[in-house]
């Protein structure tokens, strides 16, 4: 993997995960214990690859800030600010220069993957390809772009979120490029590669290549994937090198403090200092750093903030809690509620049920 490099856009807002990423970038958010990005970077350093660069935008500062130089990871990490939203050709594009090596893998910051990265470069060479893709077979095709291929594995076209897929195979969000195709992508302005790149290379009659597999693979950009991802991680689903801890039920981190009697399940994270009340109930869960949980409280499959505080009785079902917020006791929230940063519930001012 000497000649290859890679290259990890982490410019979104993130709007989908919303109040999380008002003050942290997407790929910067807690998962499974330390920034979701990590657990990339961990990827991309045990398939061999040294040399990152990061397209940053959204928060810029964050990222050299947390992860510097990379040489604390064993890699050497280049940070690149695209100015204005570029796409994802415009982003691959405005960090050429500090592309040399012959192929460039190319990822999608907000993708929690556990393909064989090696085995996506060997399918690359192998087909002598302009562009490989990295491509997954999912259940219902027809949120994502499907791609279909032919007996060799060639791309034959792209299609974007069609009622009618003529596969199950979707783009993964993770691509091999020979570095002279980078250069063919225009500079300075907007640039799709599934709308423009791709359907351009084929056109002009480049083999652009497909590696299909059946890894795991999360698309992280909904609190819903956030928290299922994460509790992956913690299990052992999925693949990193990152985690903090060994896998299991639960991950508790430095400084937590857990309640002999409460209960932990599902892959929930227990962040620094956060707290645990006795009997309460945690199952698939992310609690932030500081966040607290009162005693006989319940979370499921929700995100607690940083310095957020679920008090006693409270119920937390598939739901965001913004950083400081108070949910107060007896509350109820469920179904993608999103309680933003520093707001304070009153016990019992919300509820989905009426067994008060």
């Amino acid at each position: 993997m000497q000649d290859v490099q890679a290259v990890v856009l982490v410019g979104g807002q993130g709007t989908r995960l919303r109040p999380l990423t008002l003050s942290t970038p997407k790929p910067m958010l807690p998962t499974a214990g330390v920034p979701f990005l990590a657990h990339l970077l961990s990827r991309i350093r045990v398939a061999g690859v040294r040399r990152v660069v990061l397209g940053t935008s959204y928060l810029a500062e964050t990222f050299a800030s947390h992860f510097g130089d990379g040489s604390g990871l064993g890699l050497e990490l280049r940070y690149v600010v695209e100015e204005r939203p570029l796409g994802t050709g415009g982003g691959i594009r405005n960090v050429a220069d500090e592309l040399s090596a012959e192929h460039v893998l190319v990822f999608n910051g907000d993708v929690l993957a556990g393909t064989d990265l090696r085995a996506v470069v060997d399918t690359h060479r192998r087909a002598a390809a302009d562009v490989t893709l990295h491509l997954v077979r999912v259940p219902d095709p027809r949120a994502y772009g499907c791609v279909p291929t032919d007996a060799d594995g060639r791309v034959l076209r792209f299609l974007e979120k069609t009622q009618d897929p003529p596969t199950d195979q979707i783009n993964a969000g993770c691509y091999v490029f020979r570095r002279e195709i980078i250069d063919t992508i225009p500079a300075g302005r907007p640039v799709s590669v599934e709308r423009e790149t791709f359907p351009g290379l084929l056109a002009a009659g480049a083999r652009v290549q497909a590696h299909v597999d059946a890894a795991y693979w999360r698309d992280m950009g909904t609190p819903t994937d956030l928290v299922r991802g994460s509790a992956d991680l913690v299990r052992g689903v999925a693949p990193s090198a990152a985690l903090p801890g060994p896998t299991g039920e639960a991950l508790i981190l430095d400084g937590a403090h857990v309640a002999a009697d409460a209960e932990l399940t599902g892959g929930t994270t227990v962040g620094h200092r956060a707290r645990v009340g006795a009997n309460a109930r945690v199952d698939g869960a992310l609690l932030l750093d500081g966040a607290e949980v009162g005693a006989g409280a319940e979370v499921r499959h929700s995100v607690v903030g940083a310095g957020a505080v679920v008090e006693d009785g409270a119920v937390i079902v598939d739901a965001v809690v913004g950083d400081r917020a108070v949910v107060g006791k007896r509350c109820e929230l469920r179904a993608g509620m999103r309680v933003w940063p520093d707001v304070v519930l009153a016990p019992g001012s919300v509820r989905f049920s009426s067994d008060v």
